[in-house]
């Protein structure tokens, strides 16, 4: 079996404990998901259909190989675990359980272009009367040794936008019949966004 899946990000709610606890809950769309290749303990995923037109003849192949019409929206590799997952089958959100620990991945928001306070979260200089530097990044490099700005050196730009993998989330409801993952807590990316869910080892982020 597959550790991970693919789905799409619907949006944040909140379900109730037993106890009525509220606890906040990421909806994920997960699956079902087909297995395009299995290779050297890793099996390659898809998810999705690409409209008609917009699929290369690569692509197509590579899906009627594995007993598919259509080729997937989204390719994803995860490890295998076991050795009772074969080209063709689907797999679907029955594979996880209520209490699993998953690392959620995905693309975050993008910020466009952002100063330091924003970017990196610097304090900025003070907020009194007559100042002019409250959120600039101040000195950037010594000026005599070495004469320039270090490599790494922590600058306005390009904020967001990025992969970023959010670990230790517990699953708190799996609903088989529409396909759907209640992880509690956020995870990457705006609403519609594509992730991937992988079972993690370890603590949770909530322990």
């Amino acid at each position: 079996m597959a550790t991970g899946i693919i789905g799409r990000k619907l949006g944040m709610t909140r379900v109730f404990n037993e106890d009525g606890t509220a606890v906040p809950v990421t909806v994920i769309e997960a699956g079902p998901c087909q297995v395009l290749q299995v290779r050297d303990e890793r099996a390659q995923l898809g998810w999705g259909e690409k409209r008609e037109g917009r699929a290369t003849r690569a692509e197509l192949g590579h899906a009627k190989v594995a007993g598919f019409d259509k080729a997937p929206q989204v390719v994803r590799t995860f490890p295998i675990n076991g050795d009772d997952l074969t080209a063709g089958s689907l797999l679907t959100v029955e594979q996880f359980a209520e209490g699993d620990l998953v690392k959620v991945t995905g693309i975050t928001k993008g910020r466009g272009f952002q100063g330091v306070v924003k970017r990196h979260g610097f304090a900025g200089g003070p907020g009194s009367h007559g100042n002019t530097r409250h959120r600039r990044p101040g000195s950037i490099s010594p000026g005599t040794d070495p004469s320039r700005v270090i490599k790494g050196k922590k600058m306005p730009g390009h904020h967001g936008a990025a992969r970023h993998t959010e670990l230790g989330l517990t699953i708190v409801r799996v609903d088989s019949e529409r396909n759907l993952l209640f992880v509690r807590g956020a995870v990457p990316g705006s609403k519609n966004g594509i992730v991937t869910v992988a079972k993690q080892g370890g603590k949770s982020r909530h322990d």
